[in-house]
């Protein structure tokens, strides 16, 4: 099987399709995706239809949540609760119920998928470091754990009795380790390069692809800055910060 696994769109649907159109040639059998299809951006209705248009295998991201009115998100940043109050305007009753309807952890035989952290996955944590990853990797009844959240990619490893972390952009699995992979975001990457972020999964070979995508920026700031969102999430796009 060849997954391809997103997170953190953001409502950015130019990010988006160009994932999309890479996953096309990439010749990927199934999609899934780690939360947070809303919030910051100013397509967030296109990109839940585009969503479920790909019957994308979907967890809570906490922005998901906080949109539908689940999550509490007084403790956002003032641009993130502005996002959610425009979000929550500009999609439809059935969005809401969709978003709401999400569960926190999805898991089949090759991998599990969820937002932040396995454990405890309510709390959406920052998987930041390597003390932080070591309850979820404790927890994995399966080689392979999918994760967003922080718009970083890379994976904490389990192995071999020992715990690291790797940024490499093809990972290898190997018998008896444990992967806690962070997809990174497509829709607002934070770790300097603004480029969309995605991973392919094949397992057939036993191998996880972080993959890195241009797309449109220009015209997805336009949109933000047309709709009235804060500056800054405009901003930052063109800085992957």
């Amino acid at each position: 099987m060849r997954y391809a696994v997103i997170s953190d769109i953001h409502g950015n649907l130019e990010a988006l399709q160009a994932v999309l159109r890479e996953c096309t040639l990439a010749r990927v059998q199934a999609l899934l995706c780690a939360g947070d299809i809303v919030g910051y951006g100013a397509n967030p209705k296109e990109c839940l239809a585009i969503v479920r248009q790909f019957k994308a295998v979907t967890v809570a991201g906490n922005h998901d949540w906080a949109v539908g009115g689940r999550l509490d998100f007084s403790h956002f940043t003032d641009d993130g609760r502005a996002a959610v109050e425009w979000t929550r305007g500009h999609v439809s009753m059935e969005d809401i119920a969709f978003l709401n309807a999400l569960e926190l952890v999805v898991k089949n035989k090759d991998c599990i998928l969820v937002h932040s952290s396995l454990y405890e996955p309510q709390q959406f944590r920052y998987m930041t470091e390597l003390s932080k990853a070591k309850p979820s990797l404790g927890i994995m009844d399966v080689p392979v754990c999918f994760i967003g959240h922080t718009h970083v990619p890379g994976a904490f490893v389990e192995g071999d009795g020992r715990y690291y972390y790797l940024k490499n952009s093809t990972i290898e699995i190997q018998p008896h380790y444990k992967y806690m992979v962070n997809v990174g975001s497509v829709g607002q990457s934070r770790d300097g390069n603004p480029m969309a972020s995605f991973c392919i999964y094949d397992t057939e070979v036993q191998t996880i692809e972080l993959r890195r995508v241009p797309y449109n920026i220009h015209e997805a700031q336009r949109k933000i800055l047309e709709v009235g969102l804060p500056k800054n999430l405009a901003f930052r796009l063109a800085l992957g910060k």
